[in-house]
């Protein structure tokens, strides 16, 4: 708050006092400005902070929280502080942003595979589902490069599956076969 409007909620009595120089009154409404200033200018814009494209990078983790990404950005349950996002702060900002549509689609394999290329970044995954005839089991087919975000996609696929459905947990690629000499 400014001076004057604090001096606005002040009882008469007070507000009087204020004409005369050196009253210790009106150098502690100067203090109460300046501490006030900060938090004006963040509440000014305040609306930016909600926005996950312009908010600042450091706020962008606890924004995330808000929309149930925390189960993603801390390694153990009991981490205080969360781990840098593998794919950058940009891909996590996509993801917040997109928070509303995986929630939609969670639990299936429309879902999981949007919410695998956004945190990511990467497209070319797959699903195959019951595959072998085995019910309640899919494949997944990564794309070339996934590597660097196995863990990620390890954990994401962990908490976007039913819990009911099961997958081969191997993330390693397929081992070609060596071709016999002739």
């Amino acid at each position: 708050m400014k001076r004057a409007d604090i001096e606005r909620l002040l009882p008469t009595v007070f507000r009087d006092t204020l004409i005369y120089p050196g009253n210790p009154l009106g150098d502690f409404l100067d203090v109460m400005d300046e501490l006030h200033a900060p938090t004006e200018v963040i509440l000014k814009d305040i609306a930016r902070f909600f926005d996950p494209y312009e908010t600042p990078d450091r706020f962008v983790p606890y924004l995330a929280t808000w929309v149930d990404l925390e189960r993603l950005l801390y390694e153990t349950p009991y981490a205080r502080t969360p781990s840098p996002w593998p794919s950058g702060t940009g891909r996590l900002r996509e993801l917040i942003a997109a928070a509303a549509y995986l929630s939609e689609w969670r639990g299936t394999s429309k879902g999981l595979l949007r919410f695998l290329e956004v945190a990511t970044g990467m497209t070319g995954f797959a699903v195959t589902e019951n595959p072998d005839q085995r019910p309640f089991h899919v494949h997944f087919q990564f794309p070339p490069g996934y590597e660097r975000y196995r863990d990620l996609i390890k954990r994401i696929i962990e908490q976007e599956k039913p819990a009911y459905v099961t997958y081969d947990p191997s993330l390693d690629p397929p081992a070609t076969p060596t071709p016999k000499p002739t």
